[in-house]
């Protein structure tokens, strides 16, 4: 027996914790300078990891201008 009454409630709780994970990656691109649309990629498996590492180890724009150079 299948119990089907949260049903409605599971596409908008997985709504929720997609922006749950992709609004504090887009903020993190948009202060290291670069476009916030990057933390949407966030979402797709192994896109993510390669992302994170760019962001790790890349010298970021903003910091850049400021004259810092990402040691």
């Amino acid at each position: 027996m299948h119990d089907t009454t949260m049903w409605p409630f599971g596409p908008l709780m997985m709504l929720l914790l997609t922006a749950l994970v992709i609004l504090p990656f887009c903020l993190i691109f948009k202060k290291a300078g670069y476009s916030q649309w990057l933390g949407l990629l966030m979402i797709v498996p192994l896109v993510n990891l390669v992302l994170l590492y760019f962001l790790a180890f890349s010298a970021w724009p903003r910091g850049k201008a400021e004259g810092n150079l990402g040691d």
